[in-house]
């Protein structure tokens, strides 16, 4: 069974306080890009199970890919077999666009395919909040005002029909470690939906990402990326998640001239 693993943004990101558990409380609209995505396909297996990765380089061995993590807990949860995994990454690493997290999401969907498990969309996203903070939302994968750690989720409509998107990365990356070292929790006045509701035009000046000013100090051509999109005409750019990704919105195809070294797709919201 094959999979397009697509990736994600965050459209806005309020860091509200640390959690007992070490984790954050959030508040975030994620919002699917269909148009960058990873190619994930997962076959029954006799044996040992086994991994194979092609296209980007991934920083981790193969049974710490979030892939293999997927298995096994859908082994442990719902008693699957053995998996041929194959992964054709396109999506850059490091760069707050959710792409591992798609991938390990693509697998527990295929597996209750494969095995005809015939999971709910609850058993689903409970199944791959226990992977990490951004998979629940890729079951759904539509835009979503994300709760908690990410996992509890409202669908939000927001006016982005007919929509250019850029996203750029450079070739540093940020670490989760690093974006939550810096970062100073605190509850916005308003909620993230309520300034959403304004003129996309409006967004520049109230929707934030609390990440940004560390990380803008600390890596200046994240920063530079932004003002970037905004001197191209964007009507809302920001980094998405932990970064290293910047993303810019515009009404009409941009034409964006990047240094060599910057990874760029341009394609439709």
């Amino acid at each position: 069974m094959i999979v397009h693993a697509n990736c994600k943004i965050n459209i806005g990101l309020d860091v509200l306080r640390r959690r007992e558990d070490g984790f954050h409380d959030l508040e975030t609209v994620m919002v699917p890009v269909l148009g960058l995505y990873d190619v994930v396909e997962v076959e029954r297996a006799e044996g040992c199970s086994t991994f194979e990765q092609t296209g980007v380089v991934v920083d981790c061995d193969a049974d710490s890919n979030l892939c293999m993590k997927a298995l096994r807990l859908m082994q442990r949860l719902y008693g699957v077999g053995e998996a041929h995994i194959r992964l054709d990454k396109q999506i850059p690493f490091g760069a707050g666009l959710g792409g591992g997290s798609s991938d390990a999401t693509a697998v527990i969907v295929a597996l209750n395919e494969l095995y005809a498990l015939g999971l709910s969309e609850a058993e689903l996203i409970e199944a791959a909040a226990m992977i990490g903070s951004d998979t629940a939302f890729f079951v759904r994968n539509t835009p979503q005002l994300c709760m908690g750690r990410g996992e509890n989720m409202q669908p939000i409509e927001l006016p982005l029909q007919d929509k250019y998107l850029a996203i750029a990365k450079p070739a540093e990356g940020v670490s989760t470690k690093e974006a939550y070292a810096g970062v100073k929790p605190a509850g916005p006045q308003v909620r993230l939906s309520d300034r959403l509701s304004r003129p996309i035009e409006e967004w520049r000046d109230c929707v934030k990402n609390d990440f940004e000013p560390h990380i803008f100090a600390s890596h200046p051509v994240i920063a530079a990326l932004k003002q970037t999109m905004y001197d191209a005409g964007a009507v809302y750019a920001s980094m998405s998640g932990s970064g290293s990704a910047v993303f810019g919105i515009f009404d009409t195809k941009p034409d964006l001239e990047l240094r060599d070294g910057i990874y760029l797709k341009i394609t439709k919201l």
